[in-house]
């Protein structure tokens, strides 16, 4: 196999991503070393993986120092908060660990000598004023405003990766994530998608924010994580867009959940929050020209899979409430 006697180390182990990055390299036949604090990653995500010989958990918060024994072949930076819900309650955690957790996670690299790939996302375009967004364009954030925290912090990442690329020669590589689904979400996240999902299953009505006409585009995790893969091994350096064109507007999405779960609850619409951006469509050019790379899971066959996952949870977790963090 080809991940035979290497290491690879993912932050972020217990997240909705960094599971199924953790199951991608050990079948793969990687050692994978799995980090996580925690603070919004759950351990049942990746129990399935502990009674592997290859496999290892470190319950560790990267914006402290990092110390691991032995080779290190491959760090994937995935540790971060990523939901409104998270990082607006969580607000300097989730600058920390774009900040000092990249810093800590590019120093160990480094000292190892490994190749690391940290996750952006499409929040560096913010509200854009360019559409599709292609890598070139530098985007439209709020510094101070409510998503700038997240926004600001996976910057500063991609910032500081780069440096490291030039000044010390690490080997980096940078993904730009765009709207992600499928099993492993938490219903309670805060995102579009689980959150109609979630009031489908509880028989509420869906929410809305702004007058639905803001659209977004959704990848079905598999693809995606074939994508960061896919990346990792090549040799390209720059950020590359990971991401399903097929775009949508929020109402079309809400009464396509509705049709999907059978429900006959209405549409409610709120009030849209502060910088919340109108659209949001990746131009996958160079995933294609470089990689080799689009996706394959149409979004009627992802969004089935991912309400069949929701629907066969136990019922307490659709009526769950967001996790509580201390400042």
């Amino acid at each position: 196999m080809e991940g035979t006697g290497k290491r690879v180390l993912i932050t972020g182990a217990a997240g909705f991503l960094g599971s199924h990055l953790c199951d991608k390299f050990i079948g793969k036949g990687y050692h994978v070393i799995g980090m996580d604090n925690l603070i919004t990653g759950d351990l049942k995500n990746i129990e399935h993986l502990f009674k592997l010989e290859h496999f290892e958990f470190h319950h560790h918060d990267v914006t402290k120092f990092i110390h691991i024994s032995g080779n290190l072949d491959y760090i994937l930076h995935f540790a971060s908060p990523a939901s409104p819900i998270d990082y607006l309650k969580i607000p300097i955690q989730t600058l920390k660990v774009g900040a000092m957790g990249t810093h800590n996670c590019l120093g160990l690299a480094k000292a190892k000598n490994a190749r690391m790939l940290v996750a952006s996302t499409s929040e560096v375009y913010g509200d854009p004023l360019v559409h599709p967004q292609t890598e070139d364009y530098w985007g439209n954030v709020n510094p101070v405003g409510p998503r700038g925290v997240y926004d600001e912090a996976k910057r500063y990442l991609e910032s500081i990766t780069m440096a490291y690329h030039t000044f010390h020669g690490v080997d980096t590589r940078i993904v730009r994530i765009f709207n992600t689904y499928g099993p492993r979400m938490r219903l309670n996240d805060g995102r579009a998608l689980p959150a109609f999902i979630g009031q489908a299953l509880r028989g509420e009505d869906l929410t809305v924010f702004g007058d639905g006409s803001q659209t977004r585009s959704f990848c079905y995790v598999s693809d995606l994580i074939e994508g960061i893969y896919r990346l990792l091994m090549s040799d390209y350096v720059y950020p590359v867009n990971i991401g399903n064109p097929d775009e949508i507007s929020l109402k079309d999405f809400a009464e396509e959940v509705l049709k999907l779960t059978g429900a006959h609850q209405k549409i409610v619409y709120k009030p849209l929050p502060a910088d919340d951006p109108k659209q949001r469509k990746p131009d996958i050019t160079r995933a294609k020209n470089i990689l080799g790379w689009e996706p394959t899971v149409g979004r009627a066959e992802g969004l089935k899979l991912t309400y069949e996952y929701f629907k066969n949870l136990p019922k307490e977790e659709w009526y769950k409430q967001p996790k509580e963090f201390k400042s």
